[in-house]
């Protein structure tokens, strides 16, 4: 791939390895300084994408993000674990602190929401648009709630 090409792919955002990269490097790092500047570094690519990632969260190996960091948001709390899928606009929040531990080799569609203390079992589907508030065990597929009329026009 040429800088040319490289460059192109980073700026849509496609191309994370800069990303991960810092971020890597910034939970490795030791003195407060450095720490805030890769923060600062990581929190104004992210926002270039849409993307927030919160400073904590862990993550055992980099997630794959087929549209990078777009729309997605990763609560400081969460934990996330090796060989998971993430696609756009997913939201994986907390509340009263706490957010959802997920489990290996997850795939979680666009539009996804997962919040509160969670825990995602390994292998685990979750639908796009999927609203998620309940512990899921391993190996489960999760999808949204089924469409539903809430009012209907009488034509005469």
């Amino acid at each position: 791939m040429s800088t040319r090409e490289k460059l192109a792919a980073w700026s849509k955002g496609d191309y994370m390895e800069i990303y991960w990269a810092l971020f890597w490097w910034r939970e490795r790092c030791q003195g407060k300084f450095w720490r805030d500047i890769l923060t600062f570094l990581l929190n104004r690519m992210a926002r270039r994408h849409g993307g927030y990632i919160g400073n904590g969260a862990k993550f055992w190996e980099e997630p794959l993000l087929p549209h990078g960091l777009h729309g997605v948001y990763i609560s400081r709390y969460a934990k996330i674990g090796a060989g998971c899928c993430i696609y756009q606009n997913v939201t994986i929040g907390e509340v009263n602190g706490k957010a959802p531990e997920i489990g290996e080799h997850c795939l979680i569609g666009a539009g996804a929401v997962l919040v509160g203390g969670i825990k995602v079992g390994d292998y685990v589907k979750i639908g796009a648009g999927a609203v998620v508030r309940t512990d899921i065990p391993s190996r489960a597929t999760v999808v949204a709630q089924p469409a539903r009329v809430i009012a209907k026009e009488d034509k005469r």
